[in-house]
């Protein structure tokens, strides 16, 4: 049975990250999704490192399940094109920087002219107004901005760090996938589109918000520094690695001294509610990874897990994809690429009971599907071979 969005079709102009995985979400659930790109070179992704075939590891792990269209944007063809594809189509996604958009005359207003329901998507940085707007963007920025790089440093006063992934552009893609659905949902109900604007600075704030800004939220009554609520994190050394332990509750506190066979810390009167132990973390925390230090990773899981005290390995990533967990979870598939050979991908993570998710397609050579997308919107053999003689469109190799 095809996927839960199996006859919506996606025209995406996207590159990079945050756009590229929203539309993946919705390739992997059935959605017919063209990506359009620039027949010289694409999308930015295809060129970093980590290459085999051809495809970057970055590429592939963000467009499977697409069809590409190798399109100049910046010729008037290629606009009345995208047009033409546009009108057949529910959903419009591009994250191209605030006004660009509008001097390709591909703008919502353009667009719903000739499609007055569809869904328009429009993601950016820093938002589409104001100061930043204008400004070009990367992660990191956005991590700095929102605040994120300060709480992963852990407090104010001290240097802020970045988190080691790209969680503004994930989120992002994340956070638009789910607004287009809702979108489609909407439209189903009314019978009308609307025009989604999602920020990665938005996606972060928000996301932050939920856990990490309670010094803001009492209105006149905010602190001034989030002060650290531990020096020390939930990653302990062991004799010959690393877990991570985490209690809370008094029933795990009360686990986890007897798995580390200190009862006299039930005794002590730093640790004798949850609220001292909060207070008194540096010291539980110091006290914990002493004796963590010397047995091995393996013996103290045995330990932990017989006390039913929370705690797990911690795996470095080669070592992730052949975890009982990982296995049994069914996350990481293998599959064949006609150009990149076989490869190791996480599968989407919600499962559907009744319209699964499916891999139909590797993530495609630039202008793979240009003919076929073009055959479909009525475009002739003769005028194909004129699109392509003036680089106005580019035919990569043809597949499915």
């Amino acid at each position: 049975m095809p996927g839960p969005l199996d006859g919506f079709r996606v025209i995406d102009l996207t590159a990079m990250v945050s756009g590229p995985l929203a539309t993946m979400i919705l390739a992997d659930q059935g959605a017919d999704v063209i990506k359009v790109e620039n027949p010289r070179g694409g999308d930015y992704t295809r060129a970093v490192s980590n290459r085999r075939g051809g495809l970057s590891a970055s590429f592939l792990n963000n467009n499977r399940n697409k069809r590409s269209l190798a399109l100049n944007l910046k010729d008037p063809r290629g606009r009345e094109i995208v047009l033409r594809l546009a009108a057949g189509a529910d959903v419009f996604v591009q994250n191209f920087r605030p006004g660009v958009v509008e001097r390709l005359g591909l703008d919502e207003a353009a667009i719903r002219k000739i499609a007055p329901s569809i869904v328009y998507v429009s993601i950016s940085g820093f938002g589409d107004s104001g100061p930043y707007a204008g400004k070009p963007v990367y992660d990191p920025l956005v991590q700095a901005l929102s605040g994120l790089t300060s709480i992963q440093g852990g407090a104010d006063d001290l240097r802020p760090r970045l988190v080691r992934t790209i969680l503004p552009d994930k989120l992002t893609g994340f956070a638009a996938a789910q607004a287009i659905t809702a979108a489609l949902l909407s439209r189903a109900r009314t019978g009308a589109g609307q025009h989604l604007r999602l920020s990665m600075l938005d996606a972060v704030v928000s996301f932050l918000w939920h856990s990490d800004m309670g010094s803001q939220t009492f209105v006149g009554d905010e602190f001034p520094q989030e002060e650290a609520q531990s020096f020390i994190d939930l990653i302990y050394e062991t004799a010959d690695g690393h877990i991570s332990v985490a209690v809370q509750s008094d029933k795990e506190w009360l686990g986890l001294t007897q798995a580390l066979a200190r009862p006299e810390w039930l005794q002590d009167a730093r640790f004798k509610t949850s609220a001292l132990r909060h207070r008194n973390i540096d010291a539980r925390l110091n006290l914990t990874q002493e004796v963590l230090r010397a047995e091995s990773t393996a013996t103290w899981l045995a330990r932990l897990e017989a006390a039913d005290v929370p705690c797990a390995p911690v795996l470095r990533r080669a070592e992730v994809i052949d975890h009982p967990q990982i296995l049994a979870n069914e996350i990481v598939t293998v599959t064949d690429h006609p150009h990149a050979g076989k490869l190791r991908q996480a599968r989407h993570a919600p499962r559907f009971s009744d319209t699964p998710a499916e891999h139909r397609r590797g993530a495609p050579v630039l202008g793979q599907h240009t003919a076929a997308i073009l055959r479909q919107a009525g475009v002739t053999e003769d005028e194909l071979r004129a699109l392509a003689a003036d680089a106005v469109i580019g035919l990569g190799e043809s597949s499915p």
